[in-house]
């Protein structure tokens, strides 16, 4: 099947990736340190301009992990009525603090003044984005706003699989896991909780047999 995700949907969900299931029951960051922001920088790079130009140092790891968080409460917004991931459900911001916060950080790409004067006209100046000092969050901030504003959005649904915590975008309308390990995964839990409750069914019969043999004044 051809991949038609647009590049910035791809972004944007590839930072919000950066919060996963660790293997162990838990949840890993990629994040969590500066090494983890440079080599996810470097994997994405085909999807960052001027990706060797970035700035990547210990106040861009803080603000590109509060644009994740931001990013991410719009991501469980865009889900309802589905539950959101369970990494954060329970910690995420309030969507207007997440909007302002996505759309600050989006005005943090560096403008320059640019000089239009042509022979019958008075000179115009307007701004437009500075060809150096691409800043990370400020990329990163617009394609999350063109990710939640365009079609690619409806696509967008949290894994149910248990202990999985990813967010996918849905490619078919049978699709129900972000892959298909995490759809085994489903399928066994849901067999052990038929089984566990059909277990509990027949000691309950038993028990309600056993009560009525043993009852008084029913020999």
């Amino acid at each position: 099947m051809q991949d038609t995700t647009h590049s910035d949907s791809r972004l944007a969900l590839g930072l919000a990736l950066t919060i996963r299931h660790d293997g162990h029951g838990g949840v890993a960051d990629d994040l969590s340190d500066l090494a983890g922001l440079t080599a996810w920088v470097r994997e994405h790079a085909e999807m960052l301009p001027d990706a060797s130009e970035l700035v990547v140092d210990e106040t861009t790891l803080a603000a590109v992990r509060d644009l994740r968080a931001a990013v991410r409460a719009l991501f469980a917004r865009a889900v309802r009525p589905g539950a959101p991931s369970p990494a954060d459900a329970a910690r995420l911001l309030p969507v207007p603090e997440a909007v302002a916060r996505l759309n600050a950080a989006a005005a943090r790409t560096p403008t320059v003044p640019v000089l239009h004067w042509t022979d019958d006209a008075e000179p115009v100046v307007h701004r437009q984005p500075s060809p150096r000092g691409t800043d990370l969050t400020a990329v990163l901030a617009q394609a999350a706003i063109a990710f939640v504003a365009g079609a690619d959005r409806r696509r967008l649904r949290a894994c149910p699989a248990p202990r999985c915590v990813r967010y996918f975008l849905k490619d078919h309308p049978r699709q129900e896991w972000c892959k298909p390990s995490c759809g085994n995964r489903a399928r066994v839990a849901r067999h052990h909780e038929r089984h566990k409750q059909g277990g509990q069914t027949v000691t309950s019969k038993s028990v309600t047999s056993h009560e009525q043999v043993c009852r008084p004044g029913t020999e």
